[in-house]
């Protein structure tokens, strides 16, 4: 009886294994297949291309701040507005400058009257002495007189040139002429010393601030002509590079490249991104593996690419990537020669899914 329970209880088992067995069968045979497109990795060797992002800048650009304190009188332009060079665009309020100015004009007056004076006192004694009318002693303190009441109308003379320099900081002018886009302050508001007003930028020719990494900027080499990529306008012009930096400092390891824009028709605005290309010439015999950019897969600080596995299906390679040239992303490790990774797919990849390679 006992053996005859046992018998029914590995039959069952068995009965229940293979049901398992043929519901996962089932599920992996209903898998759908995902149609997808493949490359082959190739290495790519002799001259290349870094490319680097950057904004474009005003060549001429200025942010117009003020040394004094005080409120705001009058805004004379809107954001947009053209100006001319000298044109005034900001008034601070100048009470304390005008009462001074009025102090100011009160000594010269009452320093030109003491020089005057001094000046018929000493011509007078000149005389007296060529004639031995006068005592050395006399004419010394004469002419001492005098010098000093020169010396007080010139004092005067430059404290009311202190005071009009004042005045040039109260009367805020355009250094250029150009176009005011943007501000940063309302008739009202209490201007400090420093603080930016308006922004004025004179447009027609444009510059982009590139950032290098440090194992590249020993390729580049000034007045090299560069390609600069405006996707928004889908435009490609032509940059010259005009200022290199030797230190990445304060730029977190990243090194500026300052590249001058030639003159184009472009409607190209302050602010836009731009792509800069810059050629750079591998080293002899050097190999590298690239692969374009729309076969890489982001997960997080994780960046890959689905590989094809020997079963046909998708395998997710991690990869360490190095610099990008043009739509191409070098692979420093991951990939290995003539090895076959997946550009694009006709539905949700994931590691295991089955694949049909068009």
């Amino acid at each position: 009886m006992r053996n005859t329970y046992f018998i029914g209880l590995i039959t069952l088992a068995l009965s229940i294994a293979s049901c398992g067995d043929g519901k996962k069968k089932n599920i992996a045979e209903n898998t759908p297949i995902i149609k997808v497109s493949v490359n082959s990795v190739s290495e790519e060797g002799g001259d290349s291309f870094l490319t680097t992002s950057g904004k474009i800048e005003a060549v001429n650009s200025a942010n117009l701040s003020t040394r004094m304190m005080g409120y705001v009188d009058r805004i004379y332009v809107n954001v947009g507005d053209k100006v001319q060079k000298g044109q005034q665009l900001i008034s601070i309020s100048n009470a304390d400058l005008s009462a001074k100015l009025a102090q100011v004009n009160a000594g010269i007056t009452e320093a030109t009257a003491a020089y005057t004076n001094a000046e018929k006192d000493y011509n007078r004694f000149m005389a007296l002495f060529s004639e031995n009318s006068a005592s050395q002693k006399e004419l010394d303190d004469i002419t001492a007189n005098y010098n000093m009441a020169k010396a007080r109308l010139e004092a005067a003379k430059q404290m009311k040139n202190e005071v009009n320099a004042q005045f040039s900081y109260a009367n805020i002018r355009a250094p250029f002429s150009g176009v005011v886009t943007n501000k940063f302050i309302k008739e009202g508001d209490m201007a400090n010393p420093g603080m930016p007003l308006l922004e004025v930028e004179s447009p027609g020719k444009f510059q982009v601030m590139a950032m290098v990494p440090e194992n590249e900027i020993l390729e580049i080499k000034a007045n090299t002509t560069v390609d600069v990529i405006l996707k928004s306008l889908n435009e490609t012009v032509k940059g010259k590079v005009v200022e290199i930096s030797t230190s990445s400092k304060n730029t977190g390891g990243q090194y500026l490249v300052k590249v001058v824009l030639d003159k184009t028709d472009a409607g190209i605005l302050s602010g836009m991104y731009a792509t800069v290309r810059f050629p750079i010439a591998q080293k002899k015999n050097a190999q590298s593996v690239m692969i374009p950019k729309e076969a890489i897969v982001n997960n997080g600080e994780l960046t890959g690419v689905y590989t094809v596995s020997q079963s046909n299906t998708a395998l997710l390679r991690w990869l360490r990537l190095g610099r990008t040239m043009g739509d191409q992303v070098e692979v420093l490790s991951g990939l290995t020669s003539d090895e076959q990774y997946i550009v694009s797919a006709e539905g949700k990849l994931y590691n295991g899914a089955k694949i049909s390679i068009q």
